[in-house]
């Protein structure tokens, strides 16, 4: 009797085993690409989900993708939970696709002259170390980190960095979930640029005078990492081929002609997409220095109604911003010697970006100079969606045309005139629009289309444009005389970048998304804080809740479970 007993729990045992290893082998079987096993996100805004885009790409990838993340060894914390989320996307990835494959790797692990050549590898791969500080004991250490991630597919590789353009501005702990948001859409959008077989095609307009080679240099070697660049001259064109994927209208000086403005709207009627960066007020710094007062003009480019049928007007006015970046001005001379110092210039704003808009969400604050606004309360004739990207801060003061203008009210800068509230400078614009040419399309138009096989369309396909009241948001500084680009955003009074290159990026590659990747950068992480300030003066009773509550439980459940054995072998 009493071996059978044994015989029965050792069978018991065995079989609790065997389904434990079966629902564990399950737990990560496949049928194919596709997992067998669900996985059920409770957070709330579905952190752990991915987008539909996101998911498409995976499940159509027909090689082998392998993600190499440099986040291993000793970390800071805040790299540790950066590295936890890497791998909670990762193996997302996988449970959508079994071709995806990672693994992570230390580049500062060696000895010094092996890491010293490999981090001068990386460097020459565009990859730059970021310090961080680590505590061993009570020393505090300055770690230099790599916070990249290498993807390579067929052959070919991407590196993708973690924590690009974070705001400066902003805590250590909001810059980490900004990260940890982002993780999806960047491999994502890796894997996606590897994927393509030919780049897409992203021209700038030229003949109207618009900045030149050498003055949009960063910008557009930014662009030629995902994307062909080149330029179209309007006037030595026929019509605007469908097949380019963007055009870029990057500060024109000169009046857009009606034949150039038809060739435009036929462009965006067959699904065209267009990056609208634009001055309406013929200003800037050297005029204003060079004159004690300047009655500045507008550029007078004859594209009011042509954007005015598509949704939106920028006015003819000077926005003034009490958050703007400095500039040096000259207070006189010591000697040979030049003397100057910094002031604030309330004309070289610093934006607010939208945190609900792929574009925009997680950008640091975006440098404009002589910026306009932008009136977005247009009422078009087709469904257009229009999505704020970039305001000013409420303490702003506008300047209409015409206006005289000086340097004098910089010394006695009036904070309470600065109260016109937060003004709109970029917008995103999305949906069909309708042609400005319906009902007013000039017999030689008619001909010219009849010629090259075209019909006229009155309204657009789907499509998307986006509209800065500022042209010099993609102007870098070129030095001549030592050939020289200076990077896109950069401030010489403080040293430091701003997000301008990040933004016009993150609008190219809206512009060019087919696959609706753009949308995992719209995701939110939200960031759940501790009250410190609660924390502090409830420490004692928390401590004493958890030192006393696993007892009274443990004790609870010791007595009903003694009162239960006693009361059942009594009634035995």
């Amino acid at each position: 009797m009493s071996n059978n007993k044994k015989m029965q729990s050792l069978l018991q045992m065995g079989l609790f085993l065997g389904i434990v290893v079966f629902l564990n082998i399950l737990a990560n079987a496949r049928l194919g690409n596709f997992a067998l096993y669900r996985t059920f996100d409770l957070t709330q805004e579905k952190r752990f989900t991915l987008t539909d885009g996101t998911k498409n790409l995976l499940r159509n990838l027909d090689e082998i993708v392998y993600v190499k993340v440099m986040l291993d060894g000793k970390l800071p914390a805040e790299l540790k939970r950066l590295r936890s989320s890497a791998i909670d996307v990762l193996d997302d990835f996988r449970s959508q696709s079994a071709l995806v494959d990672y693994d992570f790797d230390n580049p500062m692990e060696g000895k010094d002259a092996e890491v010293n050549a490999r981090m001068e590898q990386l460097r020459k791969e565009g990859m730059f170390p970021m310090s961080f500080t680590v505590m061993k004991g009570a020393q505090r250490d300055e770690t230099p980190v790599f916070p990249y991630a290498v993807v390579n597919y067929k052959g070919r590789s991407l590196a993708v960095n973690l924590m690009e353009n974070q705001d400066p501005s902003q805590s250590a702990d909001v810059v980490l979930n900004n990260a940890v948001s982002l993780l999806e859409y960047k491999l994502a959008n890796a894997i996606q640029k590897l994927q393509q077989v030919s780049k897409p095609n992203v021209l700038f307009t030229v003949g109207h005078g618009e900045i030149g080679p050498n003055e949009r240099k960063d910008f557009e070697l930014t662009l030629r990492k995902f994307c062909n660049t080149g330029t179209i001259f309007l006037d030595s064109v026929t019509y605007i081929n469908p097949e380019i994927s963007a055009l870029i209208v990057a500060k024109p000086l000169n009046a857009f002609s009606e034949k150039d403005k038809f060739k435009i709207d036929q462009y965006v009627m067959s699904g065209g997409k267009i990056l609208w960066l634009l001055d309406m007020v013929r200003m800037d710094k050297d005029s204003l220095f060079a004159h004690p007062e300047y009655i500045p003009g507008d550029y007078q480019l004859k594209l009011d109604d042509l954007l005015f049928r598509y949704g939106v007007r920028i006015q003819p006015d000077l926005v003034l911003d009490l958050q703007c970046s400095p500039i040096w001005i000259a207070t006189g001379k010591q000697g040979d010697r030049q003397q100057r110092q910094h002031i604030a210039f309330p004309y070289h704003i610093l934006t607010l970006s939208n945190p609900d808009h792929p574009v925009s969400k997680s950008v640091a604050p975006v440098n404009l100079l002589f910026a306009s606004t932008i009136d977005t309360a247009v009422r078009t004739k087709t469904p257009v969606k229009k999505t704020v990207l970039l305001t000013t801060s409420p303490r702003t003061r506008l300047q209409y045309l015409p206006v005289r203008v000086g340097l004098d009210f910089l010394r006695y800068i009036d904070p309470n005139k600065f109260n016109k509230g937060t003004q709109v400078v970029s917008v995103a614009m999305e949906g069909i629009f309708p042609s400005m040419y319906e009902n007013r399309i000039t017999p030689e138009m008619q001909t010219g289309l009849t010629q090259l096989g075209q019909t006229f369309k009155t309204q657009s396909v789907p499509t998307r444009q986006i509209v800065v009241a500022d042209g010099d948001i993609a102007k870098n500084k070129y030095l001549k005389m030592r050939d020289q680009v200076v990077p896109l955003g950069y401030n010489e009074v403080e040293n430091f970048i701003y997000a301008n290159k990040e933004f016009l990026q993150n609008a190219v590659e809206y512009l060019l998304d087919k696959n609706g990747i753009i949308a995992a950068r719209g995701k939110e992480v939200r960031l759940r804080m501790l009250d410190t300030t609660r924390a502090q003066s409830e420490k004692s009773w928390w401590q004493l809740v958890n030192i006393l509550f696993p007892l009274l439980l443990i004790s609870a459940f010791g007595g009903l479970y003694g009162w239960w054995r006693k009361r059942r072998f009594t009634r035995a």
